[in-house]
């Protein structure tokens, strides 16, 4: 991402760089790669951050029903990504404690880290090592949320962050500090499944309890109903889209029940600072948060405030965030700022327009999102993209003409289509541009021009797509 290759920049650290100096000193910088006999691209078994057997058990079963042997190496590099080289796992005070850092910066997203381990989540009522890895990531997000609940990103121990300059409240241990609302949904998201998965509770301590208060009181703060809050950021930058207009607390909103988010999960500033598809992502977070304080830790007072907002905020989405578009119909707005002013778009990060029922915000047969799903996949969206190579949403993040390969799968995920999952796969196969992983983005007529060789949320859901698609529709991997 931009600011994340700005901050590459700023330290003069490529990604191998990032190897030598210890940021990873377990995986080879997949760039180097170029094959065309489909050997693994794995690290050695010795060399990886952790080994998980219900992982390398589903690798072998799927990919033998794979015919496709391309498709097939893909998936064996990409699924379990995240877990041969992004995870620390440890144990900290007899509790088990896990910082998964993004890929190609040795830094802790609550997003991305919630993502990355998303789709192991099935396999741990029979792997007990993977099931307190994942526990070890939750218990991990509540000392995150703890230290900052406005920070996106955190450091590992002691390690000091390149964008210390910022102009905000940066504490030691955090990497970034750009308010998202998405960054306090997912980790929701993840204890939520974790619990109806494995029915273990020994996760949500006093400390989640305490984290989870003010992931409440943060939301609650940010709908800026007496006044704008304390937070602000600014960061000088010669990228506009990298720091927020009006002094650091974002353009003007009239207060009308739906939350504030200064950047999009693209860590990007909003230019109306409502971000639906993230207010979307609250509600149902909300919802799943207050089921968990009511029948786990017993704290009624916050199960009851969080339904309430979570209310609250659906009335809002409907009056403020849904309008008639010229080809469409009703649609969803991308942004919107309470006077009536909307932002018609998608971008390509996840929460997002198209991700929606991914996401378990609306059912995918939903007149509404229909609606806006055309759009959004359409040349009236103003970053979606078709070329020589391929089609899909792209992002400010990159710019013009750049698409994500993040939305093709996501573009496939919210489909039941078997033509448009097919043609998805496709694509997917045919612009990894020889390397074996996926990218951040590509150009729309030329692969091999690409950002981020090492960005293990994208593998990871590759991965989670290739189990749907066998899980659903086995035909579609036989060629």
């Amino acid at each position: 991402m931009k600011s994340r290759r700005n901050f590459l920049k700023a330290t003069g650290i490529g990604v191998a760089g990032l190897a030598l100096s210890g940021y990873s000193n377990l995986y080879a910088n997949p760039s180097n790669f170029q094959t065309t006999d489909f050997e693994s691209l794995r690290p050695l078994t010795g060399k990886r951050n952790f080994i998980s057997k219900s992982v390398e058990e589903t690798i072998c079963r799927v990919k033998k029903n794979i015919t496709d042997p391309e498709l097939a190496w893909l998936f064996e590099n990409c699924f379990p990504n995240t877990l041969d080289t992004t995870v620390i796992h440890t144990e900290i005070d007899g509790k088990p404690d896990t910082f998964v850092f993004t890929g190609d910066i040795r830094a802790m997203w609550l997003r991305d880290s919630s993502a990355q381990v998303w789709p192991y989540i099935p396999l741990i009522a029979k792997d007990e090592p993977l099931k307190k890895l994942i526990a070890g990531v939750i218990n991990r997000h509540a000392k995150c949320i703890l230290l900052d609940p406005y920070a996106n990103a955190f450091m590992y121990g002691d390690e000091v962050s390149g964008w210390i300059s910022d102009i905000t409240e940066m504490k030691p241990g955090i990497h970034e500090r750009k308010w998202e609302v998405d960054s306090l949904c997912y980790p929701i998201r993840l204890a939520y499944t974790y619990w109806k998965t494995s029915g273990d509770i020994s996760v949500f301590d006093s400390k989640w309890n305490e984290a989870m208060e003010l992931v409440y009181a943060t939301f609650k703060t940010q709908q800026r109903k007496e006044n704008q809050g304390s937070y602000s950021f600014r960061r000088t930058t010669s990228w506009q889209t990298d720091t927020p207009p009006g002094n650091g607390f974002g353009n003007p909103i009239r207060p009308v029940g739906l939350i504030c988010s200064i950047f999009r999960p693209s860590d990007d500033a909003t230019i109306f600072p409502f971000l639906i598809p993230s207010n979307y992502f609250a509600v149902v977070s909300l919802r799943q948060l207050s089921e968990m304080c009511d029948k786990i830790t017993g704290n009624k007072t916050l199960a009851a405030n969080c339904l309430i907002l979570a209310n609250e905020v659906e009335q809002a989405i409907a009056m403020y965030a849904i309008a008639d578009h010229l080809n469409y119909g009703k649609v969803i707005a991308f942004e919107a700022d309470g006077y009536g002013n909307r932002l018609m778009m998608d971008d390509s990060n996840v929460p997002s327009l198209l991700a929606l029922p991914y996401l378990g915000c609306m059912d995918v047969k939903d007149p509404l999102y229909r609606n806006t799903r055309k759009f959004v996949l359409s040349a009236d969206n103003p970053w979606y993209f078709k070329g020589k190579a391929a089609s899909g949403i792209g992002s400010p993040h990159t710019a013009k003409d750049k698409i994500w390969p993040m939305t093709i799968i996501m573009q496939s995920l919210t489909s039941n289509d078997p033509d448009e999952i097919k043609h998805c796969l496709y694509m997917l196969k045919n612009t990894h541009a020889g390397k074996g992983f996926m990218h951040e983005s590509f150009n729309k007529d030329n692969p091999a021009d690409y950002t981020r060789s090492w960005f293990a949320w994208v593998n990871t859901l590759f991965g989670e797509l290739i189990l749907k698609v066998y899980a659903e529709h086995p035909e579609l991997l036989k060629g």
